[in-house]
């Protein structure tokens, strides 16, 4: 069913789903900005439309809404290990298709990714329900379209914001409260961005060789890149993580088993017990990242890891892009050269 509501009732409905749901958008976080008294978009629990921000890009992914940047796995004793318990209200959460996309990545790292899925992730994910922004015209980074993610119907609720109303198609009747029943119904179906301002052309899987790995391109992010784990963390589909063994100061025999979020471009993440590590350079970790993400992703999944949503060149403090990398390596490829700049 679709429906039609003025911005009070909108309210209300928020409120009466509030009853059953955590609900969480993007908002404004004041002062959170990378430089002095600027702000940010990051993902927080919303209680009206005057929270949401819906005009302006999210410098955060929502995946820490139900992936915690820092994770309390089980509490440990001698003799005895306990899994923390989390909040079980479902969660209801507006974000745009790209990061509906995203998240179907992650399912897919977490959850298919070998015999057995992740049951701290599964079990958050389950009261996980998908509230669509509509996106219509994307950002200026943006390059959904080139990455096929820009469409989905993986949606509980689609929503398409307005000066004076909101057109909202429901898909779940979980999520139809007693206040639409004084909402206009109508006739209404989400539109997609169907046009970036940036694409890319992506290598064809099978044409991406060893030789490619030598390629002097990479040295260029040796060059520029400090490791700062920007892109990682802010990407929807990265979910790399690190685990930590915390004890009390009084008994290392208690404590707890921690896993925080970690990524292929910050220090220490491929150090190894005995002294070695992988992908010492920056450029390597350049490397491995964007063939990860177009390239051996697709090879075991079918699509490719990257969705497009620009986040990773928006935070870059060196002002690398993404973007531009992949349409480097596909010249490179389309040219046949191994060691040309």
């Amino acid at each position: 069913m679709a429906f039609s509501l003025k911005h009070q009732l909108f309210n209300t409905f928020l409120d009466e789903l509030s009853q059953k749901y955590r609900i969480f958008g993007p908002v404004l976080m004041a002062g959170k900005g990378k430089h002095s008294d600027t702000d940010v978009i990051g993902y927080g629990e919303i209680n009206s439309l005057d929270d949401l921000v819906v005009d302006r890009k999210s410098f955060y992914s929502p995946k820490e809404i139900f992936y915690p940047i820092r994770e309390s796995l089980f509490y440990f004793s001698k003799d005895q290990i306990t899994v923390p318990d989390i909040d079980i209200k479902p969660i209801l959460l507006f974000l745009r298709p790209c990061d509906i996309n995203g998240i179907k990545r992650l399912d897919e790292i977490f959850l298919q990714n070998g015999d057995f899925s992740d049951f701290y992730y599964q079990r958050r994910r389950d009261l996980l329900k998908f509230a669509m922004i509509e996106c219509t015209d994307g950002f200026d980074s943006c390059y959904c379209v080139s990455m096929n993610a820009n469409r989905t119907e993986d949606y509980a609720l689609a929503a398409s914001f307005g000066d004076q109303e909101i057109k909202m198609k429901v898909n779940d009747e979980s999520l139809l409260t007693d206040c639409l029943n004084n909402a206009k119904i109508l006739d209404f179906e989400p539109s997609f961005v169907q046009e970036n301002q940036v694409k890319v052309t992506i290598p064809p899987v099978e044409k991406v060789t060893a030789e490619i790995f030598d390629n002097d391109v990479w040295k260029e992010y040796t060059r520029r890149c400090v490791a700062c784990g920007r892109c990682n963390t802010s990407c929807i589909t990265c979910s790399c993580f690190t685990m930590q063994d915390v004890h009390t100061q009084t008994n290392q025999q208690v404590g707890e088993r921690r896993r925080i979020w970690a990524g292929c471009h910050i220090d220490g993440f491929t150090d190894m017990a005995g002294g070695h590590g992988f992908r010492g350079k920056n450029g390597e970790r350049m490397r491995f990242k964007t063939m990860h993400k177009i390239n051996d992703f697709h090879k075991r999944f079918g699509y490719h890891m990257c969705v497009g949503c620009g986040r990773c060149d928006d935070v870059c403090p060196e002002y690398i892009s993404f973007s531009k990398c992949i349409n480097k390596l596909n010249e490179i490829v389309e040219r046949g050269a191994t060691n040309d700049k």
